[in-house]
């Protein structure tokens, strides 16, 4: 029975871990690279620190007590540590939602920071093929689920996404702002994406701006464009989470 039971417990460790570990990072790495692509908050070294943490967590619970392992009074329970990583994501989840004018904002961060830990998780714990599933299936509901949830009557108007580069110093800002108002669109959210960069009186700076209303947001495009110091306007996926 000793060494039945010896032969059924993990081992310690082996290239076993390496793999699954290295599992965990590239399939965390995954959806690190999409939210980063999406100009998130949290980007490719927060999710695979965060994938690859979860890794490391399940291995330690599953592979790191062996050496005091005994029949009959030690017990391996690796889905402890398991429940303490679910448990714990909640302090970095709770670090990324905040509220702005009225809505909840970081939500899908949240939860995806969540997915990736279960990823982590899954890969580490020897099921690679349902932490591949998850990501399969985020990626999906990111890139085909949402255009055609966009494109759905909304209750509150239509929802639309800008990413505009415009000349820094010249009060645009605010005539952008005013033309979305007068087109009878609500800004929603108003984000700084990278700038301003170039030289002194030709600084650019580029923003991400999600508007809501009524209106009709393919006028609405042509409006921003022309105003005069805004170089590029290009609709985009409303996505303020």
């Amino acid at each position: 029975m000793a060494d039945l039971a010896s032969v059924m417990e993990p081992a310690g460790e082996s290239w076993l871990q390496v793999v699954e570990f290295l599992e965990a990072l590239l399939l965390s790495g995954v959806i690190g690279i999409e939210r980063q692509l999406r100009h998130k908050a949290a980007g490719l070294r927060t999710y695979t620190t965060v994938g690859s943490a979860a890794a490391v967590f399940m291995l330690v619970s599953k592979y790191g007590f062996t050496d005091v392992l005994h029949l009959g009074t030690v017990v391996l329970d690796p889905s402890r540590v398991a429940a303490q990583i679910v448990s714990g994501l909640g302090f970095i989840g709770a670090g990324v939602i905040f509220v702005h004018r009225g809505s909840v904002q970081g939500l899908t961060t949240a939860a995806t920071i969540w997915l990736t830990a279960a990823v982590g998780a899954a890969a580490a714990a020897g099921l690679p093929l349902l932490a591949a599933l998850a990501v399969v299936a985020y990626l999906a509901v990111s890139y085909v689920l949402r255009p055609v949830l966009a494109r759905l009557p909304s209750p509150g108007g239509v929802t639309a996404g800008y990413r505009i580069a415009y000349l820094q110093g010249r009060g645009l800002l605010r005539e952008l702002l005013d033309r979305c108002t007068q087109a009878g669109f609500a800004v929603h959210e108003v984000r700084t994406l990278s700038g301003p960069v170039g030289r002194d009186s030709e600084q650019v700076v580029e923003i991400s701006l999600v508007v809501q209303g009524r209106g009709d947001a393919g006028p609405l495009t042509a409006r921003l464009a022309a105003v005069p110091g805004v170089l590029v306007c290009r609709r985009t996926e409303p996505d303020g989470e």
